[in-house]
């Protein structure tokens, strides 16, 4: 199978225009995140010489296998690209350069920037603490919702990029006072080395590694990585094979296959889920999905039902009602999840989180900021004592 990239309805006016923004701006904004945070690095001030577009440094790369004929396959994710001498995969980013696998996303970040943990979303992870979020340009996916696809859905020689090596991001994080970093907002899978490096480091410094994925990877390097992770959200597109066809340019079943193994994997759990007027809103659906991750995952994973905005490639469609949301929350309570959670509506009671056993309100949210945490370092109820799973403890 060629996998050689080739623009796209990605590239239309639209998208264009927010991407220039993205070009211009992302730099500059890293850097007044950084400053509000009084973290100015010297790559930091150095705008000129360090950040700009097309920061790329290929760097050698692993989950190559040689073909023969200097063709490789890429096995990082399902698609198994293989790629004669020159070629790019579908992500943008893993490269055929003579013979030699490459990626072209390392040390050159789009995002590197300070947010509350509740935003990645995690909910049941160190609520009230802020988290160091990077991501490089580049996805093996091809959402037609995709809110972030000024970066996701171009090469990283097409966008504003840092050049900031992993022992910098650490050194951010830990001068910046922080708990955690979190591999976010872009597609980590496609910076896999990148992350690695970094979250090698940061594990050594004593920092947590979170991660937001669309999970599309294969067993063995998702193996390698599981033991660096503390905690993982990965997006549930829909609970349909034609969905992600359709509208995710994937396939289903490796996503329930990462979900699987990261159980197996004993890393803290938690999943999104998109909720698409007309798309994947059907009560059934969820429901039947909802009893999966209760029967296959356990009925304390945290689910999270974010609304949708008219974003990319689906501006045609209206923002989720509320109602929906309430209904499709009631539906997930009624299968048997404990942790059900409505995202970006703000001040919904779906933000806050419920002891399962006693209904005591254990922490209270409004958006992004966390009010009231109710619970022991070990992560018992304060008013009945049961255990609820997470990250708590300091």
């Amino acid at each position: 199978m060629s996998s050689t990239h080739t623009p796209d309805s990605s590239d239309s006016p639209r998208s264009s225009s927010r991407r220039d923004l993205l070009q211009g701006g992302a730099a500059g904004l890293c850097v007044m995140c950084m400053a509000r945070a009084g973290v100015m690095p010297a790559e930091a001030r150095q705008i000129p010489a360090d950040a700009g577009r097309g920061l790329v440094r290929p760097r050698p790369a692993a989950w190559f296998t040689e073909l023969g004929g200097d063709r490789l396959r890429c096995d990082l994710c399902p698609w198994h690209c293989e790629l004669a001498p020159g070629e790019t995969g579908r992500c943008r980013v893993r490269r055929n350069h003579d013979g030699q696998g490459q990626t072209l996303a390392y040390a050159n970040p789009v995002i590197v920037q300070e947010e509350p943990i509740e935003r990645l979303p995690f909910f049941h992870v160190h609520p009230g603490s802020r988290t160091l979020a990077v991501s490089t340009a580049g996805c093996n996916l091809g959402c037609k919702f995709c809110e972030v696809w000024d970066m996701a859905q171009v090469g990283p020689h097409e966008v504003h990029a840092y050049d900031m090596p992993p022992e910098t991001v650490v050194e951010q994080a830990r001068i910046a006072g922080l708990r955690s970093i979190s591999y976010a907002f872009g597609e980590p899978v496609v910076f896999y080395e990148y992350m690695v490096s970094i979250a090698e480091q940061a594990k050594a410094a004593g920092l947590l590694n979170l991660m937001h994925t669309g999970g599309f990877i294969n067993p063995e390097p998702l193996a390698a990585l599981t033991g660096l992770m503390d905690a993982v959200n990965v997006d549930l597109k829909a609970f349909d094979e034609n969905f992600y066809r359709e509208l995710v340019g994937g396939r289903f079943q490796p996503i329930l296959d990462t979900l699987l193994q990261l159980r197996d994997s004993g890393v803290h759990l938690e999943i999104t889920t998109i909720v698409i007027p007309g798309l994947n809103d059907r009560m059934e659906d969820i429901a039947r999905m909802c009893e999966w991750i209760r029967d296959e995952l356990g009925p304390d994973t945290p689910l999270h039902l974010s609304r949708f905005y008219p974003l990319f490639q689906l501006t045609n469609l209206p923002q989720t009602p509320v109602s929906t949301l309430d209904q499709a929350r009631r539906t997930a309570m009624e299968a048997g999840l404990k942790h059900v959670y409505v995202g970006r509506v703000t001040g919904h009671e779906g933000e806050n989180t419920r002891c399962p056993a006693c209904a005591h309100q254990v922490i209270s949210r409004l958006g992004f900021f966390v009010d009231e945490v109710d619970l022991d370092d070990n992560g018992n109820c304060g008013q009945c004592g049961q255990a609820i799973g997470g990250l708590w403890s300091a």
